[in-house]
């Protein structure tokens, strides 16, 4: 007979570290971007997707996928990107219903802008509470949950 393996005891003591660990961190760099009067850190990261995809741009779809976001919390971030000017909106030529988002000179800049502000706060909050080697495998160990 097959036995099913015991559960991890640890699995829910990490589970609940690492979203508050996330939530945490997240905390902090919004309150830094928000101090430097800067958007906050979701924008930057649409703006980042954006940015990489060149200046083709990229499908609101492939957006929602990089972001891991539902659809409707998609669309308001999107929008209120739009309205701030940092990105474009134009039709999707396969696709009526689509949309293909690029950025603006005002979007780049906006990004280019909060990485500083962004990095100096993940470091704070990241890299001077770990050594370097605990952030490699920290980083190891956490790579291993997303395969």
């Amino acid at each position: 007979m097959h036995k099913t393996p015991a559960p991890n005891p640890h699995a829910e003591t990490v589970w609940t570290r690492l979203v508050r660990a996330s939530t945490h961190v997240q905390v902090q760099i919004d309150a830094a971007l928000k101090a430097a009067h800067l958007p906050p850190l979701d924008w930057y990261d649409a703006l980042w997707e954006i940015e990489q995809a060149g200046p083709d741009g990229l499908r609101q779809f492939a957006l929602q996928d990089r972001l891991l976001l539902p659809q409707y919390g998609l669309s308001r971030l999107v929008t209120r990107i739009a309205a701030a000017g940092l990105i474009t909106r134009q039709p999707c030529p396969e696709d009526g219903r689509g949309q293909i988002l690029t950025l603006t000179e005002k979007g780049a800049a906006t990004r280019a802008a909060m990485w500083p502000v962004y990095e100096a706060a993940m470091e704070q909050a990241i890299g001077t509470r770990l050594a370097t080697g605990e952030a490699a495998r920290l980083a190891d160990l956490l790579g291993r949950l997303l395969r």
